[in-house]
Parts: structure tokens; sequence; C-alpha cells
């Protein structure tokens, strides 16, 4: 059997018999390896002292030059997944699959060279470029096929396998420090031989999660399924075409509001440890913000099912509107946890921040497939997630300097974040806008069916033939 057959979409139609169950735990397969992105950050304290070993040496690489690592990474996630997402949906899930295998494999070890022979740009083209074209193919390569498979509860369906995405650092982070701990000596950092081995982990199980996952037959249906009717207009029958996704309002409404509680979101997530030594001076230890790091963590993955399933009863633009105005208070509330000393009421906010932050991922496949029906779902969606690359610059960034500002002029570090929340909140007030502002598709936009685009097709000819 040649592979490129046994890749094609054709390949992977499910037979009869086939339980549509088999599908999310392929999905997580890839999901779980590729969230290690999520736990990158293990690796950077350690590259710091490759020379040096016990400490950095002068031609050691500095924690800025490999914060750009990760960067690249975020970037290319999103540019791949909106450059490759019809690829991904006309494919099919197997093929995407695979090819994120081997780039994100191909990641590891081609920054393992770099770490091996002390060369930073191999890491950049190794886990930033090559990972971060994985990272975006992998992410979308399940979410159509999932909600097709499942068009009875497409949130919780999606959310079982973006779960594995901000999970993946559960199992990535303890499994790296152990690896580089075992490969580690007196005279060497075993960082290059924990790339290979992760290289070698991940590329086994996301091949398995390609071989495993199957595409619904043409029209298939769930026993008892009853399409919704369309008494709110909000959940479409139609289809949009990809490019024409692009043209529609609804699109980019959508986009600010992901692109708004995504910044939201990944600014506290990196900056939490900081944030909470800082706000609490004395009272939160370096080993308590590991842990409420951790706690978050799991937040963002369990928000992200709990999330999804719940957008299934309320529906989706409900569920953004719940994230908007949630949003809103706290992050209006944070500064007043700090001037109070409440720790316990920073922490709650933080989790369930986070946890929209994980939700707000997992439910926007569903409301895409609500606004743009099924056929193309996957590349739309691919086109949205650069969404997450610009809240990946706008939220550290915002967070970061506007810190530096204030400190700058004298502002007590305890009170140097105040100023990004309300910055913060104020951006859930335009994505609750934008939100509102979300209508049903005009039927313009949507695809014609087989029978009128045949006669379509066939009176160009005719037309052609009398010419």
């Amino acid at each position: 059997m040649k592979l490129t057959s046994f890749l094609e979409r054709s390949r992977t139609v499910a037979g009869p018999g086939f339980s549509r169950w088999m599908v999310p735990p392929a999905a997580l397969c890839v999901h779980l390896c590729i969230g290690q992105a999520y736990a990158y950050s293990v690796f950077n304290l350690p590259m710091t002292r490759l020379i040096g070993i016990n400490e950095s040496a002068p031609d050691d690489w500095k924690l800025t030059q490999l914060g750009w690592i990760f960067s690249l990474a975020i970037f290319f996630l999103g540019v791949s997944s909106a450059v490759f997402g019809r690829w991904v949906e006309e494919g099919g899930p197997r093929k995407a699959m695979f090819t994120a295998a081997c780039c994100w494999a191909g990641g590891f070890f081609i920054s393992a060279i770099g770490v091996s022979i002390h060369q930073l740009w191999l890491l950049y083209l190794g886990y930033g470029v090559l990972g971060g074209i994985a990272l975006g193919i992998g992410y979308i390569s399940p979410v159509s096929t999932l909600i097709k498979w499942f068009p009875d509860r497409p949130g919780m369906a999606t959310g079982m396998a973006i779960m594995g995405f901000g999970g993946g650092a559960f199992i990535a982070s303890p499994l790296s420090v152990w690896l580089m701990g075992k490969f580690t000596t007196s005279t060497h950092i075993g960082v290059m031989e924990t790339f290979v081995v992760l290289g070698v982990v991940y590329f086994i199980f996301m091949i398995v999660g390609s071989i495993i996952v199957r595409v619904p037959p043409p029209d298939w249906k769930p026993e008892g399924y009853v399409a919704p009717v369309q008494a709110t207009k909000m959940i479409t029958r139609n289809n949009v075409y990809v490019y024409d996704a692009l043209k529609t309002p609804q699109f980019w409404l959508i986009w600010v509001v992901l692109c708004v509680n995504t910044t939201a979101g990944i600014g506290v997530l990196g900056q939490a440890s900081a944030m909470s030594q800082e706000m609490f001076p004395g009272r939160i230890t370096p080993i308590a913000a590991a842990g409420l790091v951790g706690l978050m963590s799991l937040f963002n993955m369990g928000g992200r099912f709990a999330w999804a399933s719940v957008s299934d009863f309320i529906g989706r633009k409900n569920t953004y509107f719940v994230f908007m105005v949630l949003g809103l208070l706290l992050y209006c509330a944070i500064p007043h946890t700090g001037s109070v000393g409440s720790i316990t009421l920073f922490v709650a906010c933080f989790c369930i921040i986070i946890s929209m932050y994980g939700g707000g991922f997992s439910t926007v496949p569903a409301y895409l497939r609500d606004m743009f029906g099924t056929q193309y779902v996957g590349a739309i969606h691919g086109m949205l997630l650069t969404a997450w690359s610009a809240a990946g610059i706008f939220g550290p960034v915002m967070v970061n300097y506007i810190r530096a500002y204030n400190i700058a002029h004298d502002v007590p570090k305890a009170q140097a974040y105040n100023t990004t929340m309300y910055i913060m909140a104020g951006l859930f007030v335009l994505g609750f806008i934008c939100n509102l502002l979300v209508k049903a598709v005009h039927s313009r936009y949507h695809m014609k069916s087989e029978n009128e685009m045949s006669a379509m097709a066939g009176k160009t000819v005719g037309n052609a033939a009398g010419a």
C-alpha cells in the first residue's frame, strides 16, 4: 500500500459500525502532543547555561534571544492555519495529521542539532518556523471532522480535542524536566537529547492519531438526530465558501471577539507568576506562584471542555456574552484584590479568566459552524486563528511595557499592573459590542446547491456553444 494513497481523504471514510467516539481520542493524540508549546519555557533557563553549565557564560544565549522561539512558533501557528486551512479541509484529517507529525518531530530534531552545535538560528527555524507550522496544521486538522461527527454536540466535541492542547503542558513539563535530569551531567546539559526523545515520542503518538481518524460518509447523521429549526436564524443549514466568509462582517466581528478574549488571557498567562509575587510581596513565594501557574493551566484545560459544552445549551453568542461581561468585571476586580490583600479573590479571578481564555478557543469552531456551515469550517477556523497571532503580540506587550512604564515613573510594583487591568477591561467592552453585532450571514454568501451549480454550468456551456 502506497503511503500517498493511505493518506487520501477517500481512504478515511468510515465504514459501517465505526464509532464516532473514536475520533476525539484521535484528535487528542495530536493536540496533547502539540500542546507541549505551553511548556516550552522549561527549556529557556537550561539553554542559557549550555556552555557555562552552572551559570551563564558570555557566549551563552540570553533569555531575550530565546524568547523569540515561542513567539515565532505562535506567529507561524496563525499564519500556517490560515494558509493551509483550505488544504486541510479538502485533503482530509489524516493527511493533515501526518504532515503535522512530520513537521513537529522535524522541528525538535532541527532544534536538537541547533543545541548541539550552538546555533540559535536553527532553533528559530526548527521549533519556531517548522514547529509553528505543525502547530497550525495540527491544531485545525480534527476540528471540521469532529463537527461533522457531532452535529448534535459540536461544542462538546471540539472542546474535548482542544482541551488536549491546553493540557499538553501537564505531560510535557514534568516529562521534559525528568528527561533533562536523566541526560544532564556535570559537563553537559541534556537539552539536545531531550529534544530528540520528545520528537520521537510525539511523532509516534501523532501518527497513531492519523491512523485512527475517520471522516463520516456523505450525508451521515447520528441516529435520531434532527437538525435544529432556524427559529433564531443563528444556526445555518447552508454553507459559505472559505474565501466568501472573509467578505462577511460576521467573520471579522468574531475575529475581534476572539482577539479580545485571547489578548486578555495570554497577557496574564505569561506573567501570572511575576504578577502574583509583585502584587502580594512576601505573601506569595516563588513556589506558591508556580503552583498558581499550574492551577491556572488546569482551569485553561477544563475551561476548554466545560465552556464549549455549555455553549451547546445556551448558544455560542450567549457564551461569548458571558465571557465579555465576566471578563470586564473580573479585570476591574483584580486591582481591588491587591488593595485589600485578598489572595483568595485574586486567584479566583485569574482562574476564571483563564478558563474563559481556553473556552474561547474551544467554542469558536462551533460558532463558525453556526455562521458558515460545516463544509469549509476547518479552513475558516484556520483563517480566524490569525487573531491568536495578533493577540500573542498585543497581550504580552501590553502587560510588560505598561508595567515597565509605571515602574519607571515610581509607581509601586504592587500597583504597576492596575492600568493594564483596566485597559483589558475596556477591551471586553469592545468585544461585547462586536459580539452583539453578529447576525446571521446573508443568503447572498451561501454556496449554491449542487442542482443550481449544475444548471449554471450547463447554461454557461450552452452560451459558449451558441457564441
